[in-house]
């Protein structure tokens, strides 16, 4: 079932789907749900039956963890260990109060008996605050039918390609799944995780909030995975795996020469498409990639699933550029080419 909260739609119609679809988490079923990164498969946290049919319907293990989404810093707090962020340094609530709402997840120790389910077992807890209008308003509407958190991972079957519409989660699960259609996500990449639980920020999973862009607001220092003390494991999260986010077609990351050098030699199959930031005169099947970070990762899985459902084989991609306003991309990329 589809539910229209888009603005071109009436405002008593909006606000009857927000909350119908907030009656939905609160019953403890299934919801597609829009925010500004990707669309997310969501479930109440706190009921760990709900949160079991997630972990179903993606086919994803029950010990990878999912990212709890809340309205505001203070529900937050709800999932934390008492205590946590009051403690110094606070990187973790300094981290929320700079960029929450948005596409900022940070892992932190979980409060013993919340989203036990939700956190695969870990003693650790992914907290996000959505910036998405939509889910803005479903998570305030469902608080106040005593909803703490929703567990909301990608709604896609699992280490496929992430949706970025309200179609895009039909066609992974169908008329049987209520689906609320906020519009097409403004970001396009899941968001990007810090590990707040080992003394010192560690990124885990990059996205268009970049350790530098941390640093320039905060002060604070992010570490990259290579530079984190070994002493204590990193905690499981959302995305991390080696192979993930691909679509049915195998992703061929390129560099521009060798690109270049393959698509005009006169042999391109049929059932190849290029995406590339640079233009390769005569190939039909080239689709130009934006020039900037931002508008490409807004593309990127709606560009891999439309390359699928051309029919395509194999779809060439032309490197990105290795800095850091890049890295997201880079790190979706390399992911799908590896499965």
């Amino acid at each position: 079932m589809l539910l229209k909260a888009t603005p071109d739609v009436p405002a008593d119609q909006r606000r009857q789907a927000l909350q119908q679809a907030a009656r939905v988490l609160a019953e403890g079923r299934l919801l597609g749900l829009p925010t500004e990164t990707v669309y997310g498969l969501a479930a109440r946290a706190d009921d760990d039956s709900a949160v079991a049919a997630i972990f179903a319907a993606k086919q994803r293990p029950a010990s990878h963890p999912l990212i709890v989404h809340v309205p505001d810093l203070a529900s937050a707090a709800a999932f934390v260990t008492p205590g946590f962020l009051e403690q110094a340094p606070a990187h973790a609530a300094r981290l929320m109060q700079a960029f929450w709402p948005g596409p900022l997840t940070v892992i932190v120790p979980r409060r013993a008996g919340m989203a036990q389910a939700a956190a695969g077992g870990q003693d650790s807890v992914g907290l996000r605050c959505p910036s998405h209008p939509v889910a803005q308003a479903v998570l305030q509407a469902a608080a106040a039918l005593g909803v703490q958190g929703v567990a909301a991972p990608s709604a896609n079957t699992f280490g496929r390609v992430s949706p970025t519409t309200a179609a895009h989660v039909q066609q992974e699960f169908g008329d049987s799944l209520t689906v609320l259609d906020g519009g097409a996500c403004q970001v396009g990449i899941e968001s990007t995780i810090i590990d707040c639980t080992r003394g010192q920020p560690v990124l885990l999973r990059p996205g268009i909030i970049t350790p530098e862009m941390v640093e320039e607001r905060t002060g604070i220092r992010v570490l990259l995975p290579h530079e984190a003390a070994t002493r204590q494991a990193a905690p499981r999260a959302s995305g991390t795996l080696t192979a993930h986010y691909a679509p049915q077609a195998r992703v061929c990351l390129m560099t521009t020469e060798a690109l270049q050098q393959r698509a005009l030699d006169g042999n391109l199959p049929s059932d190849v498409a290029i995406w590339s930031r640079t233009a390769l005169p005569g190939v039909a099947r080239q689709v130009v990639m934006p020039e900037d970070a931002t508008a490409t990762a807004q593309q990127l899985f709606a560009r891999l699933r439309d390359f699928d459902a051309q029919g395509m084989r194999e779809i060439w991609v032309e490197a990105v550029p290795a800095s850091p306003d890049w890295a997201g991309v880079a790190d979706r990329l390399q992911r799908a080419a590896a499965a």
